[in-house]
């Protein structure tokens, strides 16, 4: 069972059990459910609850025993009694079917709107009768007290079939090309449609007269919204006598009160998907809409997001089981989903145990999705050493890390740092300790880093707490105890720099408080020391003998500055003595430079003047190269530059062309040497 939440509340996915990973193999998962306990006992609230391929609509029936759901391949329809929690019965059909409707109580009368428009009637026993429309149908809805069926489809007509005849009647005609969805308010049988241009149209069956019209396309466009074509209606439900609920098919949903033209509340999915599925929950006033996407739970009141539903796969549909806080989905997926949340209302009768199960699961939550497979980012994968398994069976792709075996990543974290656990255990010791410790009389004790502060802020503390105004004035955080300036007495690299120009300007009076704060300081660090733990202080000496008096006037401060200042110039004036002492002393030494390869030196005056040039703007260099004829800019007949330029040589093509015309040289005196040495044997001449 997976366990999400939103806004704190719980929600139960009951049709996952313990979650396995997509990308194992049904060999595995079977060989998982032999060995591991907890995947065999996992929770299968209704046996076989899916489909061959994907589910398309799912319904419940008026006395809540039976659960009836339509999916593909092949078309068939199944019947589940959850007395039983079982498969009742299934029922193959000749087409897919787009909706369907249970007129009785209970699975007795069934009628079926196919995408052939064909509309088939079901009995108890099985097939019963098969009738088609004119037009293709998309939607219909029974009227109770007439026994009229209305169908709406690809056409302005809305179509009448009356059970208690066997015969059409006179259609309906509506202003709209086509109408998507239509609905009958069960408590005054006022029939509405939804058309394609974005209207409602309101019928009064008795009269079968319009007798409204809603422009629910304008009323949806808000001054947030970005509308990329005309919204049309793609969901609609009554609730009582006057309130009506229109989705569209841009992503709102809109709340009329019957009365009133102008919507009481536009509540955007923000996804720009069409709403399939809308529904009333009066316990909590709150309505449940659904795009392919999510389903989203909110106040009809103030439009406020109650909590929301996310499934893995596609919606096509979604079913409130009447009276409890179960929802039942049919999702572009075989299995079918089931999910309980128990703050809208109990569960149901059948399956009362799950809130018994709920509770032991809330006392003792869990956190971890997959619970033999281990989330591991790449940084994680560096500090183990395994990046080399990455795109290996080893490691599976997921966001922005990794899943690994568990058992995998507990013996590389071991043999990674072996000494963890008892790391860890010493830890867990201290920290015992430490608690144990804190109940104790505390002793004043220095930070290691910025003592001299520390113990300015402690003598600060204690005046305000001898201080009589202490009771009317505010209470003031302590720099000490906040965690916000911990890392200041702690790192090293926070430590105050008293020598430095910067300290001695802003604190002249540092100068006079540190010396009597030193002693301090050094009478704390003694009795610090454990020799010296139980030695009292010497009489004829009390414990603030050495507290500083209070701060100098202005006059005082002011010629401390300048003091300051004066000492400040002396030292910089003496360094810069010493230095010209040290120069003057200094004996010169040649300095050598180095020429790369490739490279010929010349004289410092030519590396100069190169640096100069290369430190010059390219405009300056392009007038240089201009005036040495290697480059000339002429303006052409159109308007635009016209550049030319010739290349230079450098030193290393220079020697290169140098180097290749004495190899030239050479072979030729070669080959002319070796004809006169054949010519002298030819005539029979020694050689010389």
């Amino acid at each position: 069972m997976q366990v999400s939440s939103l806004n704190e509340v719980k929600i139960y996915s009951l049709s996952c059990g313990k979650s396995l990973p997509e990308w194992l193999s049904d060999r595995k998962k079977r060989a998982l459910q032999k060995k591991d306990t907890n995947v065999r006992r996992r929770i299968e609230l209704i046996q076989d609850f899916e489909m061959p391929t994907v589910c398309t609509t799912v319904k419940v029936s008026k006395d809540g025993q039976y659960v009836l759901a339509t999916g593909t391949y092949k078309p068939r329809v199944r019947c589940y009694d959850t007395y039983q929690l079982s498969l009742k019965f299934e029922r193959c059909l000749d087409s897919e079917v787009v909706t369907f409707e249970i007129l009785s109580d209970d699975y007795s009368k069934i009628v079926f709107l196919h995408n052939d428009r064909y509309i088939e009637f079901h009995s108890q026993s099985g097939f019963y009768y098969k009738t088609r429309i004119p037009k293709f149908g998309r939607d219909f809805s029974y009227h109770y007290p007439s026994c009229d069926l209305y169908f709406v489809g690809a056409s302005s007509e809305v179509y009448r079939l009356n059970l208690e005849q066997g015969r059409y009647l006179n259609p309906l005609q509506t202003d709209a090309a086509e109408n998507n969805v239509c609905d009958i308010n069960p408590v005054h049988g006022l029939f509405a449609t939804g058309t394609i241009e974005g209207r409602v149209e309101c019928w009064d069956p008795r009269t079968r007269h319009r007798v409204g019209l809603l422009d629910c396309a304008l009323s949806s466009v808000t001054a947030d919204s970005e509308v990329s074509s005309l919204p049309t209606i793609s969901a609609l439900r009554f609730s009582g006598g006057l309130a009506m609920a229109v989705g569209t098919s841009t992503g709102q949903v809109l709340l009329y009160d019957l009365r009133s033209s102008k919507p009481l509340l536009v509540k955007d999915h923000q996804y720009g998907l069409p709403v399939k599925s809308i529904h009333f929950q009066d316990t909590l006033d709150l309505i449940l809409s659904a795009d392919s996407r999510i389903i989203k739970m909110w106040n009809k009141n103030s439009g406020k997001i109650f909590t929301s539903l996310e499934p893995e796969h596609d919606l096509n549909d979604v079913c409130l089981y009447p009276g409890s806080g179960m929802l039942l989905t049919a999702n572009e997926a075989p299995k079918m989903g089931i999910y309980y949340i128990p703050v809208l209302g109990p569960a149901p009768r059948w399956c009362s145990f799950l809130d018994n199960l709920t509770e032991e699961l809330e006392e003792n939550p869990e956190s971890t999705v997959y619970d033999d497979y281990k989330f591991v980012t790449r940084k994680d994968l560096e500090n183990l050493g395994l990046t080399h398994l990455i795109g290996s069976p080893f490691l599976r792709a997921y966001m922005h890390g990794f899943f690994m075996d568990i058992r995998l990543y507990h013996k590389v974290k071991l043999m990674v740092n072996p000494f963890a656990y008892e790391e860890y255990r010493k830890d867990k010791i201290r920290q015992k300790i430490e608690e144990t410790r804190a109940q104790r009389v505390q002793l004043k004790k220095l930070p290691k880093v910025n003592k001299e502060l520390a113990l300015k802020l402690m003598e600060e503390e204690d005046e305000k707490q001898r201080s009589a105004w202490k009771k009317k004035a505010k209470s003031l955080p302590n720099i000490l105890t906040d965690d916000r300036f911990k890392v200041m007495f702690e790192n090293p690299d926070f430590q105050v720099d008293e020598e430095s120009e910067e300290f001695r300007l802003l604190n002249p009076l540092v100068s006079k408080i540190s010396e009597k704060r030193k002693k301090k300081l050094r009478l704390l660090e003694q009795q610090e020391l454990p020799e010296k733990e139980e030695e009292e202080e010497p009489e004829g000496r009390p414990s603030d003998a050495e507290s500083s008096g209070s701060s100098d006037d202005e006059k005082a401060w002011v010629a401390e500055v300048r003091k300051q200042r004066r000492l400040l110039q002396q030292e910089e004036r003496a360094r810069r003595q010493e230095q010209r002492r040290e120069d003057q002393q200094a004996v010169l030494k040649p300095q050598f430079y180095e020429i790369k390869a490739g490279e010929e030196f010349r004289s410092f005056q030519e590396s100069a003047a190169k640096q100069k040039l290369m430190n010059k703007t390219l405009e300056d260099r392009l007038k240089l190269e201009a005036k040495h004829g290697t480059l000339s800019v002429a303006d052409t007949s159109v308007g635009s530059k016209q550049l030319t330029f010739m290349l230079k040589k450098s030193e290393q093509q220079k020697q290169r062309q140098e180097a290749e015309k004495q190899h030239r040289l050479e072979r030729r005196q070669l080959r002319r040497s070796a004809g006169h040495l054949r010519s002298r044997r030819g005539r029979g001449r020694p050689f010389p």
